[in-house]
């Protein structure tokens, strides 16, 4: 048998045991169903929708696991298996949109994709009469997306055949340390940590009177920065709805954002009372940098805008406090959800609230994205660092000597050449992506350019807010949603196993 045939065989027999697990996961939402029995259309159709789903999905993964035999995964096959994997995991998720809601399939199949690569780009829209279950498994996938499908499969199945390069497929392309040795003792403390996270979130969220089901989903999303909620006007649905907690409950999103777009390897040395990780590497004191830096420029973008730095100087009366915690509170929820990539709003980032500086600041937040070994997406604060010092190495060696040799560094550590090159060409295959869909965007619709380029950001950026209208999303050409699957699933996958689809070579 030839060795590409053997690859294919190995592939779709780790795909086949992908959909098993996927296949039991579908039975959750079923618990949703039970309870909301009954009420905004849960009953008979959602919960056969479910069931239909479930058995298809285990079906066809006990026939691939039994029908293609078990080989150990290289580099390549792992990336190809993940890239498939995704595919497969989105092909599936899709399914409950189609029975349970009459979605299309290409629409249901974008916000699969949309909810597993934890982008929150929506085309549905009536969520707060949306029936219970179907929320609930929009959130569910990003929470199981938050970290990855892979990740998950790993830790359930505990297959130590391949289990590293599988690993290395589906996370972040760049040298990261671990919290533990062993991968499976890794993955263990990852996921440990990730749940604490999620059900605390819950626990808040309830207790400052955020209903149940919308703190279990919207725990869900914002530690997975995910972006999914249950109403068409996401977070703002509380303020404009006159709850007693709004700003209690934006401030706790804010803080679990920024818990889900931090370094686990963070998490863990905070936990075990390292507290130095929160400020003694290059990455977690750039993330905090941006942070204060965006939202105090956006801060003063919107004062200026709304006229009160000029009421300020002209009468010289004071700042109204509650207007300004306003504006700080909804700026810096802004910059979180955009830096991390979980895609919550306050507000619409198109709306007038926001000053025209601000609205290019947000581009260049979606391609920043979060930490290395966070949940967020983007092309990471680490990366960008590393094309920071290789700039700087470069003019160093022109002052000096072409033929100085001269390392990136960081954190007192030579970056190795070979991952400073990875990083230099993600770069530019990140940037061809945001210009190609861009273009595709602007060719197939009427929008400008601001919105034709936010759109493919956001898309490979996996951030979901756009300059894109949400009811012209809705109804946006079908090559531009294509092009937005694709860079969804580019973008979290880190581009290089979606290529691989394309090489001829790597199926060999």
């Amino acid at each position: 048998m030839r060795n590409g045939f053997r690859r294919i065989n190995c592939i779709l027999h780790f795909i086949g045991g992908l959909l098993e697990i996927l296949g039991l996961v579908l039975f959750f939402p079923l618990i949703v169903v039970s309870i909301y029995w009954g009420q905004k259309g849960d009953g008979w159709i959602t919960a056969t929708a479910f069931v239909v789903t479930a058995m298809i999905s285990f079906s066809l993964g006990l026939v691939l696991r039994n029908k293609f035999e078990f080989e150990k995964l290289d580099t390549t096959g792992s990336m190809l298996m993940c890239a498939l994997g995704w595919i497969f995991a989105s092909a599936v998720g899709a399914l409950p949109f189609v029975i349970a809601i009459g979605s299309n399939y290409f629409d249901a199949y974008f916000e699969a994709m949309s909810g597993f690569t934890t982008t929150g780009f929506t085309v549905f829209s009536g969520l707060d009469n949306m029936p219970r279950s179907i929320l609930f498994w929009r959130a569910l996938m990003q929470w199981l997306g938050g970290i990855g499908i892979l990740s998950f499969f790993l830790m359930i199945t505990y297959r130590p055949s391949g289990a590293h390069y599988m690993f290395g497929a589906e996370s972040h392309k760049i040298s990261s340390a671990r919290p533990a040795p062993g991968l499976f003792h890794t993955l263990r403390i990852v996921w440990a940590i990730y749940t604490m996270f999620t059900v605390f979130a819950m626990v808040v969220l309830a207790i400052e009177k955020m209903p149940v089901f919308d703190a279990v989903c919207h725990a869900f999303t914002a530690v997975s920065t995910a972006g999914f909620s249950t109403h068409d006007s996401s977070i703002g649905f509380y303020h404009s709805t006159g709850h007693p907690n709004y700003r209690l409950i934006e401030y706790t999103i804010i803080f679990f954002m920024m818990l889900g777009g931090i370094n686990f390897l963070v998490h863990y040395r905070v936990l075990t009372r390292d507290f130095k990780a929160l400020w003694d590497n290059t990455e977690i004191r750039c993330f905090w940098r941006l942070i204060a830096g965006f939202t105090a420029v956006i801060i003063i973008d919107r004062l200026y805008k709304s006229g009160a730095f000029g009421a300020l100087f002209r009468e010289s009366t004071p700042i109204d406090l509650g207007e300004f915690e306003q504006t700080f509170r909804h700026s810096l929820f802004q910059v979180m959800s955009i830096l991390t990539t979980t895609g919550f709003a306050t507000r619409d980032i198109s709306s007038d609230f926001f000053g025209a500086m601000s609205k290019q600041l947000f581009l260049a937040m979606m391609v920043v994205g979060g930490c290395v070994g966070s949940t967020s997406g983007g092309f990471k604060i680490l990366r960008i660092v590393i094309l920071n010092r290789l700039i700087y190495r470069e003019l160093l060696k022109l002052r000096i000597s072409g033929r100085a040799s001269i390392g990136v560094v960081i954190d007192k550590k030579i970056v190795p050449e070979d991952e400073v090159g990875r990083v230099a060409a993600l770069f530019f295959t990140w940037m061809v992506l945001l210009l190609a869909g861009g273009a595709v965007t602007a060719i197939c619709t009427n929008l400008g350019p601001l919105e034709s380029f936010s759109g493919m950001f956001s898309a490979v950026g996996n951030i979901g807010p756009c300059y894109i209208p949400s009811a012209d999303m809705i109804k946006i050409h079908p090559v531009v949603k294509l092009t937005y699957i694709f860079g969804m699933l580019a973008g979290r996958l880190e581009i290089l196993p979606i290529l691989l689809l394309f090489s001829r070579k790597a199926w060999r």
